[in-house]
């Protein structure tokens, strides 16, 4: 036996909360997602892309002692702050290093939220509703904190109400899903629903301009792009804040070696960032924060919150 193969993940459009008794509601985590497989001696992780991330988080080795027959699990890995919250800053920690060590392992610990079941004992359980999935789910017991949880859903309360608990105690927001909706891999979906409390964008790393004063010789931004409809990378803003002087030194180790001559956008970016722009090949994939999108397709107010190596550039797109 051998755990099961992977999927492409599904993925939730992003919208207001929905209304109405056909939806369930889960926590949004701030992490990353996984699709974890077992056959109940040996555990494969994957990320949303399929690059296999087992090595990076040795720890999930320990699921198949609590996890019974074969499955194929997804969720999200988290790392929790002091209050028991997902800190994605803390996950940043672990996100990038293949062999982690004893002392990385011990002080940026992961979590997997289990929040879907996909396959059980060989069963392909992708066409069921998502509420006979999360009954089959529950069946299984996955409480083995702090390794593993299997947060609760809600399908008797207001998505509105959920929130403002989510906001109440610094969670990232909500996900409705429809309970009649069956798993659709690799297809975002209006039947899964994303409503964040705080605005977020993936992004691809097009160039960067020079720093000042207390920044003089390393990075002053970074300039931002995402695909359009047509698959163009288009410019949509440049970020500065955010960053811890290590992040700007790493950041700038990971850029020299991917520089070249020419603009990588399709379209242009404002003169005075062009002037002092240094081009990169866009290969590297960012995440940011921001309060909303300018009339003219910017980001307003980015803040940078990490690299997402497990997202390829091709996948950064355009809100819809």
């Amino acid at each position: 036996m051998s755990p099961p193969e992977p999927i492409p993940p599904m993925l939730a459009t992003l919208g207001g909360v929905p209304t109405g008794e056909q939806w369930a509601f889960e926590w949004k985590w701030d992490g990353v997602r996984a699709i974890v497989g077992s056959d109940g001696e040996r555990v494969r992780a994957h990320s949303r892309n399929l690059r296999d991330i087992t090595a990076t988080y040795p720890e999930l080795s320990r699921l198949a002692g609590p996890i019974a027959g074969t499955v194929l699990l997804d969720g999200e890995l988290v790392t929790l702050d002091e209050r028991g919250r997902p800190d994605f800053g803390r996950l940043q920690s672990r996100m990038h290093v293949a062999s982690p060590t004893a002392a990385l392992l011990r002080d940026y610990p992961v979590c997997y939220y289990v929040f879907d079941l996909l396959r059980l004992d060989g069963a392909d359980l992708l066409g069921l509703p998502y509420q006979r999935r999360r009954e089959r789910l529950a069946r299984l017991g996955l409480n083995h904190p702090p390794l593993l949880r299997t947060p609760d859903h809600y399908t008797n309360t207001s998505g509105a109400d959920l929130l403002e608990v989510a906001a109440e105690y610094g969670l990232e927001g909500v996900v409705a899903k429809r309970l009649d909706s069956s798993y659709r891999p690799g297809t975002r979906s209006r039947h899964w629903i994303k409503t964040p409390l705080r605005l977020t964008q993936e992004v691809v790393i097009g160039g960067w301009t020079p720093g000042e004063g207390r920044r003089a010789g390393m990075l002053g931004s970074l300039l931002l792009g995402a695909h359009d409809e047509r698959g163009t990378l288009v410019y949509i803003g440049h970020v500065g804040t955010g960053f811890s002087d290590a992040a700007l030194l790493d950041m700038g180790e990971r850029l020299r070696p991917l520089r070249r001559e020419s603009s990588p956008f399709g379209t242009g970016v404002p003169r005075d960032r062009a002037r002092e722009a240094t081009w990169v090949e866009p290969t590297l994939v960012g995440e940011v924060e921001h309060r909303q999108w300018t009339g003219e397709g910017r980001l307003r107010h980015p803040s940078w919150r990490g690299l997402r190596t497990d997202k390829r550039p091709h996948e950064v797109r355009l809100p819809r």
